[in-house]
């Protein structure tokens, strides 16, 4: 079954597919510095809270190698207090891109380990240069694997819920919401990955997905996705959600999640508190698919979490093909971006994400295993899937 791929590397060079123009272009963009890196991420070419820590990773670990091989070398490997600096300026400088996808501050916080241990430890600058690139290329590699574990843990635990229910565990419709598959991460995909994976063991009724406006992520990139991989699906209006769940069986909704907090409550993309509040009210189980790197154990609940407001502008902005469709000399669809609202529009209210409290969470998925809340809990113990 064919996959997209966010990130490909080869040697030392690293390309991100640019997912502003997907679904109808694929481009892969070179990123070469930390700073391209840096702001692929903050402009959302590359987004997904696995795939923004790999590409970080990556991207410090290539500047570190650049450095390495530099004759004669930069100066801030001339002595471990001077890499020490530099190290961590460039670090927290990676961190600012989007402060909300804890992965990515879970990355930047095992570096620092790093750094610091084998400085301690009183090893050459050099050395501990290799330390740093071989637990970058680490970040970026534990993905797949991981993602898959979690696809097969959260799937396993539907399908049992659901013969408990007095179902077959058989023709599961699934709604999840934003992109969360092999473009959100460095591959099968977490929420997403559920989803496939139902689809593999032939468990899979449909999916279905939001188009998770304004950016679309659903309708441009969870659509490609399930249409490369040929999974039945069915695509809605964010707005509908409701209306789905009073007219179709839906047996769970499958979100990601940008940041966990230890009690539970958890971060996803705008619009999956909305979708968790109807399904609570339709008693369908709502299930987190996320990594342990994106559990925050030091953030006790979701009131602690910085949510991200993005500028009012893309708000009232929608990119796409033009259609009919028209082409450009070498082939490629005419893309434009156009204004939806009225211009100079004033009391805009764009945050990025939301926080679904514990208690309207079924399940919290980790490469470790499931955790459900006991009894009338309206929180989490996470300590057995971290």
């Amino acid at each position: 079954m064919s996959m997209l791929t966010s990130i490909r590397t080869s040697n030392q060079k690293i390309e991100i597919i640019d997912q502003l123009l997907l679904p109808h272009t694929t481009k892969y963009v070179e990123i070469t510095s930390i700073e391209e890196a840096h702001d692929a991420i903050r402009d959302m070419k590359i987004r997904g809270a696995p795939a923004i820590a790999s590409l970080a990773s990556l991207a410090f670990a290539a500047y570190i190698q650049t450095g390495i091989d530099t004759a004669p070398p930069p100066a801030f490997l001339s002595s471990s207090d001077s890499f020490s600096a530099h190290v961590i300026s460039k670090l927290d400088y990676l961190f600012g891109a989007r402060p909300t996808a804890v992965n990515l501050g879970a990355a930047i916080r095992r570096l620092k380990a790093v750094l610091q241990s084998s400085t301690e430890a009183g090893k050459s600058v050099r050395l501990i240069a290799t330390d740093l690139i071989s637990e970058a290329q680490l970040i970026a590699d534990e993905d797949f694997d991981r993602n898959k574990r979690m696809a097969a843990h959260g799937s396993e635990w539907l399908v049992e819920l659901d013969k408990e229910s007095g179902g077959s565990g058989e023709g599961l419709n699934v709604l999840t919401v934003c992109n969360t598959g092999s473009l959100a991460t460095s591959g099968y995909g977490t929420a997403l990955g559920l989803i496939t994976y139902l689809h593999e063991q032939k468990k899979l009724g449909k999916a279905y997905y939001t188009q998770t406006a304004p950016y679309h992520q659903g309708s441009r990139l969870t659509a490609l996705e399930l249409k490369t991989m040929r999974i039945p699906s069915v695509m809605i209006c964010d707005t509908m959600v409701g209306s789905l769940f009073q007219h179709h069986k839906i047996h769970a909704v499958a979100v990601g999640a940008d940041r966990i907090a230890r009690n539970g409550d958890t971060a996803n993309k705008i619009g999956t508190y909305n979708a968790a509040v109807l399904a609570a009210r339709h008693n369908i189980p709502f299930i987190v698919v996320a990594p342990i790197s994106t559990v925050d154990l030091d953030t006790p609940d979701g009131s602690c979490i910085p949510i991200e407001h993005r500028k009012p502008l893309e708000a009232c902005l929608v990119r796409g093909a033009v259609h009919p469709f028209e082409y450009d000399a070498e082939g490629r669809v005419r893309q434009e971006t156009v204004m939806m609202t009225p211009s100079d529009l004033e009391g805009i209210y764009n945050p990025s994400f939301d926080v679904t409290p514990a208690e309207l969470i079924t399940a919290i998925v980790t490469e470790k295993g499931v955790a459900t809340r006991k009894g009338g809990d309206t929180s989490f113990d996470l300590s057995g899937v971290v």
